[in-house]
């Protein structure tokens, strides 16, 4: 696997689990693009640009897949997600010498969960996604989780 030297693309999300839908969180200029996933949840990809780019797109995605595996580790070890919990994942494309690469970084968000347990948790939902599982070893992943 080849880290990006240069980073010359990136898309970010922001996914959250919608527990109302009647609100809109995008600014002026940007929309909130309503996914879904088996098992009924629908999830925010929040104020994406009203062109995403193709990283924004395959983030939006991988964040809408990522956030329902979450929900399955989480109940596979009998814990309750937090209501806040959240999802930001950065897509960069970048060069390492002549050649383009794909990284992504995550930030998964998991309020008042001891920190070990959150990282158990995100680490199984990666184990879950498709997404996931599809890049594992194919482009760098950076997870930080987030307790606070």
């Amino acid at each position: 696997m080849t880290k990006i030297e240069k980073v010359i693309f990136t898309g970010k999300t922001h996914t959250v689990v919608n527990h109302n839908p009647n609100a809109q969180r995008g600014d002026h200029g940007v929309v909130d693009l309503k996914l879904s996933a088996p098992g009924g949840e629908s999830y925010e990809f929040i104020a994406a640009e009203p062109h995403p780019t193709a990283e924004q797109l395959f983030a939006g995605a991988w964040s809408a897949c990522y956030i329902t595996a979450l929900g399955i580790a989480a109940s596979l070890k009998k814990i309750a997600l937090p209501a806040d919990t959240a999802v930001d994942i950065q897509v960069d494309v970048g060069q390492t010498g002549p050649g383009w690469f794909l990284g992504a970084k995550f930030s998964v968000r998991l309020p008042g969960l001891p920190q070990d347990v959150a990282e158990a948790i995100a680490h199984s939902a990666h184990q879950i996604c498709p997404y996931s599982k599809a890049v594992n070893g194919n482009i760098e992943v950076a997870v930080n989780v987030v307790t606070a």
